[in-house]
């Protein structure tokens, strides 16, 4: 069932969305892309006669305190919605099950933390029924949290006849598909990040699905130094290299083209004003250390993006946070961008990368940016989410 498909004449919607937004000290909304990316589902079911009840999740609180209260979004999502949003201070029991009951056609209501009751994160099946029993029907659009089989996303959905995606939800999961299932070829997949070991289960599973695998970030040195290179004090894991040759070596049996960065802009510290020199990627003396991405590098990737008709972006090429290292992950952007502007589909997903893609101006110069880290990891691994599965049955 989709969203098209229900009428919500006199119905309340009760919509999961992902309002877990950046707070500063004053509890004032610093980010509010995701109670933006959740606006037009509410606004479909508002201008087709019904009303939504919101419930969400905001950090992860203990024991009810202050600083995680929904309340603190009411004012910023009032302003983006452009209806006055009403609050109601619990998600369950009678001064919930009041505030939905009186609730109007063309009215929103956000319910308090679903995370005040620690049953909702351990998806608690009596916690999960006394949330159904405040809408009509049961809509979920936090892919944010659809990896996490939490009494809201996962287990409320048995409790509705009516139920559905939400429209960023389907998105989410089309543009996903995009990629996965249904990509226009070449595709080339860009994976960058600290670690291998936090990417090895998504390597594993994209490696026999990519034409291209753009290897960069920190996770590029376990692979220089398995090979022999020398890396001087960069960031590896040696208990990955055996792994790292092993992914080479599918990849060649798979035909797969992988693409490790060959210049590296080094430094003799961690820091901004570390002093900094470059070398080739597997010439690093001891003492030094690969931050960025070099030159050579970026002209490299970028020939190999602007062969792409479909592009995958996780992860960022060095560390973007500190200036004089950034400038890998703006190249990324721009060679993301051009590709894109010449007709190729590229989503770019992942804390960093999205970070990165806002931080640098590139949001409205790619195809789609995933709102949810976590969720679109699982999925690039392969797994089946307990979110959507919720709703597809």
């Amino acid at each position: 069932m989709t969203i098209d498909q229900i009428n919500f004449e006199n119905k309340k919607a009760l919509i999961r969305v992902d309002f877990n937004v950046p707070l500063d000290e004053n509890f004032k909304v610093t980010d509010a892309t995701r109670i933006q990316a959740a606006k037009d589902t509410i606004i479909h079911v508002l201008e087709k006669g019904g009303s939504v009840i919101l419930m969400s999740h905001l950090g992860r609180p203990k024991n009810k305190e202050n600083d995680f209260s929904l309340r603190h979004v009411v004012d910023t999502a009032s302003d983006i919605l452009g209806v006055q949003v009403k609050f109601v201070e619990d998600c369950i029991g009678e001064v919930a099950q009041k505030a939905a009951q009186d609730l109007q056609p063309g009215e929103v209501l956000l319910l308090e933390n679903l995370r005040y009751y620690s049953e909702e994160t351990g998806g608690d099946s009596a916690f999960a029924k006394a949330l159904s029993q405040l809408g009509d029907v049961y809509i979920n659009d936090a892919f944010g949290t659809a990896h996490r089989a939490h009494a809201s996303t996962a287990v409320i959905a048995q409790y509705f006849e009516e139920k559905c995606f939400g429209l960023l939800m389907n998105r989410e999961i089309d543009s996903l598909d995009k990629v996965m299932e249904t990509p226009e070829r070449p595709l080339v997949a860009i994976l960058g990040g600290a670690k291998v070991s936090s990417k090895i289960t998504v390597i594993e599973n994209i490696l026999t699905k990519v034409d291209d695998l753009i290897i960069a970030g920190g996770m590029a040195y376990t692979f220089i130094k398995a090979q022999g290179g020398k890396i001087g004090d960069s960031l590896v894991e040696d208990d990955k290299q055996s792994l790292a040759l092993e992914i080479l070596a599918k990849a060649k049996e798979t035909n797969t083209r992988i693409h490790l960065p060959v210049d590296v802009v080094i430094a003799n510290s961690f820091s901004e004003l570390a002093t900094m020199d470059k070398a080739a990627i597997d010439q690093i003396p001891d003492g030094w250390m690969g931050l960025d991405v070099g030159e050579k590098s970026r002209e490299l990737f970028h020939e190999v993006l602007q062969s792409a008709k479909t592009i995958l972006w996780n992860g960022p090429a060095g560390v973007f946070e500190m200036e004089p290292f950034a400038n890998g992950t703006i190249a990324l952007g721009k060679s993301v961008a051009m590709a894109t502007k010449n007709g190729a589909f590229s989503l770019v997903g992942g804390g960093d990368s999205v970070s990165a893609v806002k931080q640098f101006g590139f949001a409205d110069q790619v195809s789609y940016v995933s709102t949810g880290g976590g969720a679109m990891l699982e999925m690039l691994e392969g797994k089946t989410l307990p979110g959507i599965a919720a709703i597809k049955g």
